[in-house]
């Protein structure tokens, strides 16, 4: 088959969205080869300001039916899924991994039951693609568990262009005023487990250094119910200088890590997590808590916790703030792990993955 054309397939398009963002990536990359690339999602699901950047889901099998590859990024249950399933073009999946729906049993219960039918339709696309990656080896082994033969590690292909993009000079005088910043950027999801970097941070600015700030950035669209209990937590603990900045444009969130003095990451389910990388190239010193696939991305970096001992990590925090030779240690070890990331051909890597396209 001669291929004309490689489309792909989200759950959801959206700014800030990790996959819709290597989406982009991708479809930049193969159009470069030269290959027709669209991006297909649910109409409802595609954020309204990109629904001329994205095809209506409706589209896909005439698009598909000569000389098209499909890839599908795999993350939940959803229509696209199905869809890719029938398709009857070469396919490709990228596995992105589906969180535990038992996170989300209290707090979403429809979300709950959404990731549940996701973790079934992984299971039950099992054989059907031809080439099969996941962008962890904490995700590849998920695979094999759920009947996936040798899936293929390719790492989430990452835009850091954005990270250079001027920061907002009005987050920046608001934040600098000589308080310490601790920071955690991320969707404010349950298995994200926002709760415990509040719980550090009590003790932190109780116990260690009451001259501090908590700020933590991510959308809490759909999580309300997540949302306002966390609300609640802080006013039950009187904590001050909580600030919930919600989802931001890149200008502000490139502004938030260069005020940030340290990472606190107590998250029990990452597929990758790329705030991680973004600290890096902010040269934000990162603790976080030893799980999924936190150690692989950090791969060295950062400091690793096995216990959510509270006292002790508040410690940690203003060690990694005061002590200056830890702090640059931790910096070099991260700029390291970084220079490895970077490093990458992701071109090269794509293309010796991608075995159905021709030389």
């Amino acid at each position: 088959m001669t291929v004309t054309a490689i489309h792909q397939f989200v759950a959801g398009y959206a700014r800030g969205d990790a996959i819709s963002n290597e989406a982009r990536v991708l479809q930049t990359l193969f159009r470069g080869w030269g290959y027709a690339s669209d991006i297909f999602c649910e109409q409802r699901r595609i954020l309204p300001e990109w629904r001329s950047l994205a095809r209506d889901l409706s589209e896909a099998p005439a698009a598909c039916a000569n000389g098209a590859v499909a890839l599908l990024h795999l993350s939940i249950g959803s229509a696209s899924n199905a869809c890719f399933a029938g398709l009857g073009c070469p396919k490709i999946i990228l596995y992105h991994n589906v969180t535990p729906h038992h996170y989300f049993q209290w707090f979403h219960p429809a979300m709950a039951v959404e990731l549940e039918r996701g973790r079934e339709q992984v299971k039950a696309l099992a054989q059907t693609a031809d080439i099969v990656l996941a962008d962890s080896a904490f995700n590849a082994r998920e695979l094999i568990e759920m009947g996936y033969t040798q899936p293929a590690v390719f790492p989430l292909a990452l835009d850091f262009n954005t990270l250079h993009q001027t920061p907002d000079r009005s987050y920046l005088r608001r934040f600098r005023d000589g308080r310490t910043n601790i920071l955690f950027v991320g969707r404010c999801a349950p298995n994200k487990r926002i709760e415990h970097v509040l719980a550090v941070f009590a003790h932190y600015q109780k116990a260690v250094n009451p001259h501090s700030r908590l700020l933590l950035t991510g959308s809490w669209s759909g999580m309300e119910r997540y949302y306002f209990w966390l609300l609640s937590l802080a006013r039950e603990w009187r904590l001050r200088d909580v600030h919930f900045l919600g989802s931001v444009p890149q200008n502000v969130l490139n502004a938030v890590y260069r005020v940030a003095d340290v990472f606190v990451c107590m998250s029990e389910h990452e597929g990758f997590c790329i705030p991680l990388m973004e600290c890096m190239a902010f040269d934000l010193p990162i603790i976080a808590y030893r799980a999924a696939a936190v150690p692989e991305t950090l791969d060295g970096a950062g400091v690793l916790t096995d216990r959510k001992d509270y006292p002790a990590l508040a410690e940690m925090i203003e060690h990694m703030v005061r002590d200056l030779p830890l702090r640059r240690s931790i910096i070099a070890r991260q700029r390291q792990r970084l220079a490895r990331y970077q490093a990458r051909n992701v071109d090269d890597e794509l293309r010796a993955r991608l075995t159905i396209l021709p030389d």
